[in-house]
């Protein structure tokens, strides 16, 4: 389907009003396209910035047919549409990128996990569990403490349980969540592999950085991850942009890995702009998500290098109380006029993430110190944080 605005481009579509989609919308404006917009509500991130928005559910076949009727290609900020009526617009002409069969994969963690394990990919250990007794054979096996994870569903720490023996399990096996349990891994950090992948199968992958998690909740991204040894980020680029290949992903992919003592291993996978990348709207010639609309258009990807040695990204967190932000704004300014701040439109809440603070240097420890608490200054308008090594 041909669907075209201003200069004759094209019209993308993105499911979700949130922060991914405000971000993706500040790309299109550069590139003269039209970034429509499905979401909830009016007050929805996206929504309070874009001109082309229609207001709908996305578990409504009826509004996702009519939002689609009106754009040339139909992409995501979550993973949340219900796979079968992603199925269902695919039948019924539309062009969806990602793809139902390449959704799956990132909507049901056993799926997924699945997947990779049948192609080699290094997971942690998993099973299917439905009873306590699957649960304690599979203990039986990899020891506890272990994981217990939600198929579906489930973001920032949501959805996932530490388990420490049978009773704590038999608490989560009453919420009569479908689970997944995994082996508790003794990680020595958390990376992530950012890659883009277009129909015609070019790819292009952004460095390999560490992100840093509180409480489940990423805090703080660092590119490149420092001290990666070089043949380790090449396997993980590489790996990143074989699954991409591999499960037929057109977009944006990103990979979340652990580190541990004997290599890596794939935690999570995510067929959108993700959190992980958000340094390179500010750090990279071409940020994740201008690369996420020329993937989904198949236009030739864009350079992904560094602006800068050092790039670190720290997620803003809504505190307690009156964030007066204005004034924040201007003392943040006025104190490092060289970050660069993204707040999202919000309603400020504790803990939910409302911005994010980017930072460019040639210090690593300056460049986190300025990043960090900046955007902790933020959060609590105090300037008493420092960068965590």
């Amino acid at each position: 389907m041909t669907v075209r605005a201003a200069m004759g481009l094209p019209v993308v579509g993105m499911v979700g009003g949130g922060q991914l989609s405000r971000m993706t919308h500040q790309a299109a404006i550069a590139l003269g396209l039209s970034l429509r917009v499905l979401a909830d509500a009016s007050h929805d991130s996206a929504a309070l910035v874009a001109r082309g928005v229609d207001l709908g559910e996305h578990t409504s076949l009826a509004d996702l047919t009519a939002f689609a009727e009106r754009c040339e290609v139909v992409t995501f900020d979550h993973e949340h549409v219900p796979n079968d009526l992603v199925q269902a617009l695919e039948q019924a002409g539309h062009t969806v990128l990602p793809g139902s069969a390449a959704l799956r994969h990132a909507q049901d963690k056993l799926v997924m996990r699945e997947r990779l394990a049948g192609l080699g990919v290094p997971v942690p250990a998993f099973t299917p569990v439905a009873t306590l007794r699957d649960v304690q054979g599979f203990a039986g096996h990899v020891g506890w403490p272990l994981v217990l994870k939600a198929a579906t569903g489930g973001y920032d720490g949501k959805g996932v349980w530490v388990v420490r023996d049978a009773a704590e399990a038999e608490a989560v096996l009453a919420s009569g969540v479908r689970l997944l349990a995994e082996e508790h891994v003794p990680l020595q950090r958390e990376l992530a592999a950012l890659v883009a992948r277009s129909p015609g199968g070019q790819g292009a992958a952004w460095p390999v950085v560490e992100t840093v998690q509180q409480d489940g909740i990423c805090v703080e991204v660092v590119s490149p991850a420092p001290g990666l040894d070089e043949d380790l980020a090449v396997q993980a680029q590489e790996l990143a942009l074989r699954l991409a290949d591999e499960l037929d992903v057109v977009g944006v992919l990103a990979v979340e890995l652990f580190q541990t003592a004997d290599g890596l291993l794939v935690n999570e996978l995510a067929m959108r702009p993700h959190n992980s990348g958000h340094w390179t709207l500010d750090g990279a010639l071409t940020s994740q998500f201008e690369q996420h609309l020329r993937a989904v258009l198949d236009y030739p990807m864009g350079s992904t290098a560094q602006r800068a040695p050092w790039v670190v990204m720290a997620n803003v967190l809504g505190g307690e109380g009156d964030p007066d932000l204005d004034r924040r704004l201007h003392m943040l300014f006025g104190r490092d006029p060289g970050l660069k701040v993204h707040l999202y439109g919000k309603d400020v809440r504790p803990g939910r993430k409302v911005g994010h603070v980017t930072a460019l240097g040639d210090d690593l420890a300056e460049t986190r110190r300025r990043a960090v608490e900046g955007a902790a200054h933020l959060r609590d308008g105090r300037w008493t944080h420092h960068a965590q090594r």
